[in-house]
């Protein structure tokens, strides 16, 4: 189990940091699917209680070393908790259960489309600016996120409209991630990485239990195996609360610049992990607007390196 201790990784260096929590989360994506007779809500439910319990002692005696919070930060965690916590996390997970109609790298790669909406939302929340440079790799970005999408930029509308289904939940998660970047780097810009962590666990689980009872997925709780919980274990101490722990860790030390290349290890190794693991291909139009789309991403990070290089609130 990992120490969650800053002494623990002062000497590890920030972006080496990063780079290990972009590789857990490409292969997030191959432990969620093994919870693919689970539904996605319950998942998230579960996945949020196992890590409260697995970062509760640590994140308890980092409150005790915090100072109170204060009401804007209480708003601030609770907005990541709902829509990084919760409906981040539901949208990625129900996109990932339906890799039947789109493909788990594709998956990973419209995540890239973060940076836009925290930056967007940065320019409501933090009044960062906006500049024209953004705004043009901002709208390719979007665009070539289209093609990555679809193949050849045909929408498939076959299935009763699961693909577009598919699509459009991947796409909401990166819309919720990312627009809860600003509330994040809020919080981080006075708390440690732990406290925030933990906090944000903690804010998260009762909202989940909420959303898994709107979405009746309660019932389905008895069906739950000791291999789905060992499975949720491994993503909470891997992939899961373990990664973003890390993340936040490494990128209090590295400069944005070097994190918005760092972190492209995130799609880049699903893409791999998509090929060698499901033997699945792409359409060559999708392997080109992936290029280009990452290399946006890039761009929107200098553009904007107060916003775009922090914490994505995964």
């Amino acid at each position: 189990m990992p120490r969650f201790s800053n002494e623990a990784v002062n000497n590890v260096p920030g972006p080496l940091l990063i780079f290990i929590a972009a590789l857990l989360w490409a292969l997030d994506g191959v432990l969620r699917r093994f919870l693919f007779d689970l539904p996605p809500a319950l998942i998230v439910l579960l996945e949020h209680v196992i890590g409260l319990v697995v970062i509760a002692p640590f994140f308890i005696r980092a409150w005790k070393e915090e100072a109170p919070l204060t009401p804007k930060e209480w708003g601030a965690a609770g907005v990541v908790a709902l829509l990084s916590g919760v409906l981040g996390t539901l949208f990625f997970t129900a996109a990932l259960l339906m890799t039947g109609f789109i493909s788990f790298s594709v998956v990973y790669l419209v995540q890239k489309l973060q940076p836009v909406f925290a930056v967007g939302t940065a320019r409501l929340v933090l009044r960062e600016r906006v500049g024209k440079t953004y705004l043009f790799w901002a709208g390719l970005a979007l665009l070539t996120g289209y093609f990555v999408t679809f193949p050849g930029g045909v929408v498939n509308f076959g299935a009763g409209g699961a693909y577009v289904f598919a699509a459009l939940l991947a796409f909401l998660a990166a819309v919720a991630w990312g627009s809860s970047t600003a509330f994040s780097r809020y919080l981080l810009l006075s708390r440690g990485n732990t406290f925030v962590t933990g906090l944000r666990f903690l804010l998260t689980v009762p909202l989940a239990l909420l959303a898994a009872w709107a979405l009746r997925a309660l019932p389905a709780l008895p069906s739950v195996t000791p291999t789905h919980l060992l499975i949720l274990l491994a993503i909470a101490l891997s992939t899961g609360m373990a990664a973003l722990w890390i993340y936040y860790r490494g990128l209090r030390t590295t400069p944005v610049a070097v994190s918005a290349v760092v972190e492209l290890a995130f799609p880049l190794t699903a893409v791999f992990v998509d090929y060698f693991l499901y033997h699945t291909v792409l359409d060559w139009t999708q392997y080109l607007a992936g290029a280009v789309l990452l290399f946006a991403m890039y761009r929107v990070a200098r553009a904007e390196p107060a916003v775009a290089g922090e914490p994505s609130a995964k």
